[in-house]
């Protein structure tokens, strides 16, 4: 029997084992409610699932390699798997099986290679723990998933027997002769196919190829650095364990979570109760804004809602009655503009005495036009050129005063003389007061 032979005869038994109307019911199955929640965690599933199974045994993989006979057998073989659902797309496997592996060398010269005709190996038990991947557990063409692929890859340990020519064979790779097997580790790296067939059960295809870390599987030590292996195709039916009330997290599909949580109707119920209650607060500050006699005073607290249009009013909305102005004449203060401007020692500030004068200055050169000269003076304290800068400072704050009223600046002319033009003596405090002063006349 060759590589062709094998695949065709699983295939056979696989689709012979497959209820085609079974799956196409499932296929088209509507989703099952529950109260499943995106985010909700692995408590609200069903994670455990307890598999039976049984299927061919060959000392050949699909992958090809080396072979120490050159015929094989296709064997019985049959196992037990429990797993752990972990995620939508991953969970651990634990399986056990047993079976036999067989083979011959009817095909080479003699029937016999080396004086090896034929094997025979009764595997007592293979136990491993293998990673389950569910492939495109999301669907968009469904609500709710019926078909997974999956792949899966682990770690094991398998005890045979082997026999050559119907001689046991196990004492004879470094084994003790007492023991029933040999005990090895292996790689089991597969592949299938899983169908729902009810909430509770599926139908499970499955090829594994296993790699065994010796040569002894066959009874026959090539000495070579290749390792044996074997084949399992099998199908069987997997039974979720756990409450009826829960969805399997093998068969939810994430999008149709998401999109049930988004139609969810108390979910809706509460987006309606808010954009009532936004519309019920909108509702309210456009109440507060509202302004009906226009004065800017919401109505709310408006204590005169009628007020006149353009009327003044407090913050109540209350209009202000201002008392009627009557005209007055201003008494006569008797100042010309032409007084003398006193400043205090060193300093060119204003006194807040001289602004009537200023003002009057101002009011009579802004009426009547005409220019005015404006000439700073000085006491004797310090230097000659010091007192020559402050007297034309004095001069012209007199100047900046006048300009800032309203006075035009080309007819306000600056002066300064020092010390050089006294009133009165510098050598008495009351003479250099009258001194520090601005005098200023009509051009």
């Amino acid at each position: 029997m060759n590589y062709s032979t094998l695949k065709k005869g699983v295939a056979a038994s696989l689709v012979a084992l497959v209820g085609v109307s079974s799956l196409a019911s499932a296929q088209d199955a509507p989703a099952t409610s529950s109260s499943a929640k995106v985010f909700g965690g692995r408590a609200q599933y069903r994670t455990w699932s307890l598999g039976i199974n049984g299927g061919v045994l060959a000392p050949v993989v699909l992958t090809g390699g080396s072979n120490d006979f050159t015929n094989w057998d296709v064997n019985l073989g049959y196992g037990i798997s429990l797993r752990k659902q972990l995620g939508h797309a991953f969970g651990l496997e634990g399986n056990i099986f047993r079976g036999k592996l067989s083979g011959t060398n009817k095909d080479a010269a003699g029937g016999a290679v080396g004086g090896v005709r034929e094997f025979e190996t009764d595997i007592q038990y293979s136990a491993d723990l293998r990673g389950v991947v569910n492939v495109a557990t999301v669907d968009f063409l469904r609500r709710e998933n019926s078909v997974n692929f999956f792949v899966t890859a682990g770690y094991g340990v398998i005890a045979y027997n082997p026999k050559v020519n119907g001689v046991d064979r196990k004492g004879q790779f470094g084994s003790d002769s007492d023991k029933d097997f040999i005990k090895e580790a292996y790689i089991p790296v597969g592949a299938g196919i899983k169908f729902k067939v009810s909430d509770r059960v599926s139908f499970n295809l499955a090829y594994t190829m296993n790699f065994v870390d010796g040569d002894n599987l066959d009874g026959v030590y090539a000495k070579s650095i290749s390792k044996d292996k074997f084949s399992y195709g099998s199908a069987g039916l997997e039974f979720s364990l756990g409450s009826k009330s829960k969805p399997n997290l093998d068969w939810v599909n994430p999008l149709a979570m998401m999109y049930d949580e988004l139609k969810d109707p108390s979910l809706r119920q509460e987006v309606e109760a808010l954009k009532n209650r936004v519309a019920n607060v909108e509702k309210s500050v456009e109440d507060l804004k509202k302004d009906s006699d226009g004065d800017g005073v919401a109505d709310m607290f408006d204590k005169e809602p009628n007020s006149a249009p353009g009327a003044v009013v407090d913050g109540s909305g209350r209009t202000i009655k201002f008392p009627e102005q009557t005209q007055t004449v201003a008494p006569s203060t008797g100042v010309t503009g032409f007084e003398t401007i006193q400043f205090e020692f060193n300093s060119s500030v204003l006194k807040t005495e001289s602004y009537p004068t200023l003002d009057k200055l101002s009011s009579i050169l802004r009426e009547n036009g005409g220019k005015v000269t404006v000439a700073g003076h000085a006491s004797s304290e310090g230097t000659a050129a010091y007192n020559m800068k402050l007297s034309k400072d004095r001069a012209n704050s007199v100047k900046t005063y006048l300009v800032n009223s309203g006075v035009n600046a080309s007819n306000v002319v600056v002066k300064g003389y020092g010390e050089s033009r006294p009133i009165a003596s510098n050598d008495t405090e009351e003479g250099r007061i009258q001194n520090r002063r601005v005098e200023s006349s009509r051009n």
